[in-house]
C-alpha cells in the first residue's frame, strides 16, 4: 500500500516534508491560504491544490495522513480538523504553544482513534542517538547536571512579512528556534520539577513581541539541575548548539551549530566510536535550522502505519516539551521583555 499524504503551510519546511513524502509515499494534495505557494507546490508533486482547510477535507481524497506545517500558534487548529476528519496527523514542531492545545489534539487523535506524530527530528542526530544509547545502557551512571546552550542568529529580515515574532502565531523563541533542544533535555535527562527563568528583548524590539535572550535553571524530577542559555543575537551567524552531560562516570558535549558533532566525551571504559555522517541542516535562505532528519521521521510513519512498528515520538512526548516551555515563561513573567 502507498500511503497517501496532504499538507497544510506550503512555507520552506513544508518543502522538506513533500520532498521526503514523495520518498515515502504520495503526496496527492496540499493546502495554502497563499494561492501562489499552494499552485507551485501542487504543480512540481501533481497534488490537487486547495486555499481553505474546510474545502480540502470536504473533497474526499484518499489520504492516509495530513502534514501540518502551519505556523505554530494554527497546529491544534488544523490537526483537530484533520483528526476529527479521520486522518493520521504529522505535525511540526512544536505540536502547539499551549499546554491545553496539546491535551486537545491527544483527546482529538483519541477520540477518532488515529495517530498523532510529533516531530523531533534531532533525537536523529548521529552523536545524539549515540549519547542517548550510552546513557539507557548506564555508561554515563546517575546524570547529575546538564547544560544547553543555543547560540543563534536571527535578523530582522527573518521576521519581515511573517508570522514568526508574533505572540499568537509564533509563541516565542523557544517554541520556534530551539524546542528541539528543549526536547533533548527531556528525552536524556527526565522531565522538569521546578524552573528559574530570565528573559529579555534586547536587539529585536518593535520586531518581535517576545524576548531573544533567556537564561534558566532547571531541577529534574530525578534530582538533576541544569541549565538552558540561549540568545538569537549571535553576531552575523548562528554560532552554537551544544549539550554537555555530566554524569557520575562520565562528561559529554554534543555541539556544533545544531547538536551535529560529539567535542567531547570522557566516559569510563566506553568511548563512543564510529559514527555516521549526519544529514545536512534544513536550509531557510540566509539561515539554517536543525539538522534535516525529516526523511527517519517518515520512514518511521510509514512503519507505524504499515508494520505496526513503534512510533519514534508520540504525542505525549510532544506535550512533554511544550509543559517545560511554558513552565519556563511563567517563571519568566515577572521579568521585563524590554532590556
Amino acid at each position: 500500500m502507498t500511503v497517501q499524504f496532504g499538507i497544510i503551510g506550503c512555507g520552506r519546511i513544508a518543502q522538506r516534508h513533500a520532498e521526503h513524502i514523495q520518498n515515502n509515499g504520495k503526496l496527492i494534495a496540499v493546502c495554502d491560504i497563499d494561492p501562489a505557494k499552494a499552485k507551485a507546490m501542487g504543480e512540481q508533486y501533481g497534488a490537487a491544490v486547495f486555499n481553505s482547510v474546510d474545502d480540502m477535507l470536504a473533497a474526499g481524497l484518499a489520504m492516509d495522513v495530513v502534514s501540518i506545517c502551519s505556523p505554530n500558534g494554527l497546529h491544534t487548529k488544523h490537526s483537530v480538523q484533520c483528526l476529527n476528519a479521520g486522518y493520521h496527523v504529522l505535525c511540526e514542531k512544536p505540536l502547539a504553544i499551549r499546554v491545553q492545545d496539546c491535551g486537545e489534539m491527544i483527546q482529538a487523535a483519541e477520540r477518532n482513534n488515529r495517530r498523532l506524530f510529533a516531530i523531533k527530528q534531532n533525537r536523529f542526530n548521529p552523536p545524539v542517538a549515540a549519547v542517548k544509547n550510552a546513557i539507557d545502557e548506564g555508561r554515563l551512571g546517575r546524570i547529575m547536571s546538564v547544560q544547553l546552550t543555543c547560540f543563534w542568529n536571527r535578523n530582522p529580515d527573518y521576521y519581515a512579512n511573517s508570522w514568526k515574532g508574533t505572540k499568537d502565531l509564533d509563541g516565542g523563541t523557544l517554541y520556534t528556534q530551539f524546542s528541539h533542544f528543549v526536547d533533548l533535555l527531556y528525552w536524556m535527562v527526565g522531565d522538569v520539577r521546578n524552573v528559574q527563568a530570565y528573559m529579555g528583548n534586547y536587539a529585536h524590539q518593535g520586531i518581535i513581541e517576545f524576548e531573544d535572550t533567556g537564561a534558566v535553571i532547571l531541577e529534574f524530577h530525578n534530582g538533576a539541575i541544569g541549565t538552558i542559555n540561549y540568545t538569537v543575537n549571535s553576531y552575523q551567524k548562528n554560532m552554537e548548539g551544544s549539550l554537555t552531560i555530566f554524569g557520575e562516570k562520565g562528561t559529554v558535549k554534543i555541539g556544533g551549530q545544531y547538536l551535529n558533532e560529539l567535542e567531547y566525551q570522557n566516559i569510563a571504559d566506553f568511548r563512543i566510536e564510529n559514527l555516521p555522517e549526519g544529514n545536512k541542516a534544513n536550509n531557510y535562505g540566509n539561515y539554517q535550522g536543525s539538522m534535516s532528519n525529516h526523511d527517519k521521521v517518515y520512514e518511521n510513519l510509514v512503519q507505524v502505519l504499515e508494520h505496526n512498528a513503534s512510533i519514534t515520538t508520540n504525542a505525549f512526548e510532544g506535550l512533554k516539551t511544550v509543559e517545560i516551555i511554558d513552565k519556563i515563561y511563567r517563571s519568566a513573567q515577572h521579568t521585563s521583555f524590554e532590556a
